[in-house]
């Protein structure tokens, strides 16, 4: 069975193989009409490969295994391809926006004969059926090169179905449309080559974890026993399989460090089996029994979780000998001033342990 490289390199080599025959067919017929148009429609079409050339390469590359100066891999260089045939695309609805726009004050009549209409017809048809099996073919694989090599296609075929339209209204009535059909197709091509930008660009800026994902990792994690909590879940993309990610759970303070040490080795054996997560662990020790660690955990937990202005609270943490008491606290993404919310959290902390002294940990939500 083919891994998702191997499929993502022949999906491309197929968009290659259906560019090249459809401008084996164009030049064919071009030359057996004598028409230089359509000849050059066929030099168009080789062109149009290029985004799955691209595609191969980018993939290729991204396969090259680590080394000292890229510890975790070349993955990311697939959302370099993506991001190099969404400009393309974006070019390509620049310029035929020029051009329509040009017709649209400077019109000129266009004529259509029986054989251009059976190659613009053939075309719009290759390009359709290519264009939904990339594209497809690249939400199932997760490739943003191939969904942006198969909305190329698309855009293809919807600019030569443009040009049909246009053709059947001058033959029926004599009314030229290609400028103002054309100027409105550019206008979604660019918007479409913006969307296509934006998600390699978010992945090399380091999006947000899917809501799913999140979810579904804090409850697999959660359902270990042993753990009873989950914090600070964070996760780094460096291509589509290749993740790295921490987070911390809570665990009784009675709990031995072989105990704590096997229950982490399980957890992150877990997460790269089910997930291909490269994940560390770390840990908050929750206190038990009747003594005063555990009646200040409690108090503290109540003073904070008072606010509402406080999503989350976690990390107590009371060190006797070295007078100190320290949490952790996640803010709403409403707060943006830390300094003075540490401010008025410490000041009603402080009268709880007046000789101690108090550190406030402000943690950002990095998934949720």
């Amino acid at each position: 069975m083919m891994n998702r490289s191997q499929q993502i390199i022949r999906t491309s080599w197929i968009g290659i193989a259906a560019n090249v025959l459809l401008a084996g067919f164009k030049a064919a017929v071009g030359i057996l009409s004598s028409s230089v148009a359509i000849v050059m429609d066929a030099v168009n079409n080789l062109s149009d490969a290029l985004s799955s050339v691209i595609t191969i390469v980018g993939t290729k590359l991204s396969q090259r295994p680590a080394d000292r100066k890229h510890p975790f891999g070349f993955g990311r260089i697939e959302y370099f391809s993506a991001i190099v045939i969404a400009v393309i695309v974006l070019s390509a609805g620049i310029t035929s926006l020029i051009e329509s726009v040009k017709k649209i004050f400077s019109p000129t009549e266009p004529s259509y004969t029986a054989v251009t209409l059976v190659v613009i017809a053939v075309a719009i048809v290759v390009k359709l059926i290519l264009g939904q099996y990339v594209k497809r073919k690249g939400k199932q694989l997760k490739s943003d090169a191939l969904i942006a090599s198969g909305s190329d296609a698309l855009f293809d075929a919807i600019i030569t179905l443009a040009t049909l339209v246009s053709a059947g209204v001058m033959l029926l009535w004599g009314v030229s449309l290609d400028g103002i059909l054309g100027a409105l197709i550019s206008i979604v091509i660019i918007k479409a080559g913006i969307e296509m930008l934006a998600s390699p660009v978010n992945e090399l800026l380091g999006t947000s974890i899917p809501a799913e994902l999140t979810s579904q990792i804090k409850k697999e994690v959660s359902n270990f026993e042993g753990v009873h909590g989950v914090f600070d879940l964070i996760l780094h993309n460096y291509g589509p399989d290749v993740k790295i990610g921490s987070l911390h759970i809570n665990v009784y303070d009675t709990m031995s460090a072989h105990d704590i040490h096997a229950l982490t080795r399980k957890i992150t054996t877990h997460m790269y089996n089910r997930h291909g997560i490269v994940m560390t662990v770390g840990v908050y020790a929750v206190a038990t029994g009747d003594n005063r660690r555990a009646e200040l955990q409690a108090k503290v937990m109540q003073v904070l979780a008072a606010h509402r202005e406080i999503v989350q609270v976690h990390g107590f943490l009371y060190l006797e000998n070295e007078r100190m008491l320290s949490v952790d606290v996640v803010p709403d993404i409403a707060v943006r001033d830390d300094v003075a919310l540490v401010s008025r959290l410490t000041a009603e902390l402080q009268p709880l342990v007046p000789d101690m002294k108090v550190d406030i940990v402000v943690d950002h939500n990095y998934s949720e």
